[in-house]
């Protein structure tokens, strides 16, 4: 991918739910209330936690300690507009990134993370799955989820749907649920365990997540992580 270009994507199924219709009658009322309402499945329902590991990607001619620290369980990353690439001579956008080395080609795989994104991060992405090895003409990620400075915070997919507003400086829940296959295979993706889209892949590939930041824009873009998890089933 070449500096300052986002892939770009068509819009994803958003999740909805049916509304419900109640009668006014008091005895009606009366067993409706009666009967609490089921609780929504968690998306790692049927998963196992599964450990990972993972490499380091940041400016090729800076130390990890200045565009990363962690305390207290929380990952921060962060990168500026002008640093270099990740490997000298490379012409992609500069980045701080954990890069999984959890390379798969099939079955169900779910990256899962608390995410905080500082206000003004604008242009960066957060999250990716890589196609590391894929036909030639096809694309380089099967998702990437980048955070914009509107609406007090903007998380889209690439730079089109609008999956969250007022994403900054405040902690959400993010999970991709990737189901690969040797075909098209179904990306999922739930924000504090709520689906908020559906997408194809793009074809056959073997993949991997990134998550830290990935930076498209100008200025200093920073993420932080923590509770960090892979899962498969």
């Amino acid at each position: 991918m070449k500096r300052r270009t986002v892939l770009r994507a068509g819009a994803g199924v958003l999740a909805g739910g049916a509304a419900l219709t109640l009668s006014h009658s008091p005895l009606a009322a009366a067993a409706a209330t009666a009967v609490p309402a089921a609780p929504a499945a968690d998306p790692t329902d049927g998963w196992t936690r599964t450990s990972f590991t993972y490499s380091w990607q940041k400016p090729w001619n800076l130390d990890l300690s200045d565009r990363h620290s962690y305390s207290g369980g929380v990952h921060r990353m962060w990168v500026y507009s002008t640093d270099e690439p990740f490997e000298e001579g490379n012409s992609t956008d500069p980045r701080t990134e954990m890069r999984w080395k959890n390379d798969y080609t099939t079955g169900d795989h779910m990256w899962d993370a608390d995410v905080y994104l500082p206000a003004g991060t604008d242009g960066a992405s957060f999250v990716q799955t890589l196609r590391t090895r894929r036909p030639s003409g096809t694309p380089a990620t099967d998702i990437m989820l980048n955070a914009y400075n509107t609406g007090g915070g903007t998380v889209r997919r690439y730079d089109g749907t609008v999956l969250k507003t007022n994403a900054y400086d405040t902690w959400f829940n993010v999970k991709i649920a990737h189901e690969a296959s040797s075909g098209t295979g179904t990306i999922k993706v739930y924000f504090d365990d709520s689906l908020v889209l559906t997408v194809d892949d793009r074809g056959p590939a073997t993949r991997y997540f990134k998550n830290g930041v990935y930076h498209h824009g100008s200025g200093r873009a920073e993420a932080r992580f923590r509770n960090i998890a892979y899962w498969t089933r």
